[in-house]
């Protein structure tokens, strides 16, 4: 059975069938800039990814030592404060080109048959984006992000039941900590990278497999 629903998954999206030219693609009636948001919005990731995985170097993920790193790279370190503005800056930008890429996609009906699963896994990688966005804001260790977090990680809590235990299961504690910070830096820099590296991988071979939708 999980056979024949793998081999109809495939008949539906060709995830087997290899990629040919995959760099050269005809592009349809009524593609205008509208569409170069896409690409924007993943040169806005792979800013980030570099930016990121540099700053990396001498962040401290400690409730002791993060405030002081992130002062360290802004102060210290050759470069820091022009690499942390483009890392941040660039986290912005990226939720309002997803927003006008998303938003192109829905108006223009793109997201139809035989596209949906690329607006499915666009959607996801929103999700992603915003995930990304939340658990990095803590990182810094500072007062303002602290508080915001406290507060965004409470509001799972007016869930019926199984409220509090996400709240735990957040923050991994009763309250925001040493821990809460270990846990978003682990998700921000090793957990949601992995998740949006499949995630465009399977927006990238749906583009490529069904092509650039054109005015609809």
């Amino acid at each position: 059975m999980i056979g024949r629903l793998i081999k109809s998954v495939d008949r539906l999206f060709g995830f087997t069938r290899p990629h040919k030219g995959f760099l050269s693609r005809r592009l349809p009636a009524g593609v205008g800039y509208w569409h170069c948001f896409g690409g924007i919005t993943f040169t806005l990731f792979l800013i980030l990814m570099v930016s990121g995985l540099f700053l990396t170097v001498h962040y401290v993920p400690s409730e002791h030592e993060a405030y002081a790193s992130v002062r360290f790279i802004n102060e210290r370190v050759w470069g820091g404060r022009v690499l942390r503005s483009l890392h941040k800056w660039s986290a912005s930008l990226i939720v309002v080109t997803l927003l006008i890429h998303m938003t192109r996609v829905f108006v223009m009906k793109a997201y139809r048959h035989p596209r949906e699963l690329n607006w499915v896994a666009g959607t996801a990688l929103f999700v992603n984006v915003l995930t990304f966005g939340f658990t990095g804001y803590l990182l810094p260790w500072n007062q303002k992000a602290y508080w915001a977090t406290v507060v965004g990680t409470a509001m799972p809590g007016t869930v019926p039941v199984v409220g509090e235990a996400f709240v735990r299961l957040f923050r991994g504690s009763e309250d925001v900590t040493g821990i809460t910070l270990l846990r978003f830096y682990s998700l921000h820099t090793h957990w949601l990278p992995m998740v949006s590296l499949v995630l465009l991988w399977v927006h990238f071979h749906m583009v490529k497999r069904r092509g650039i939708a054109g005015r609809l």
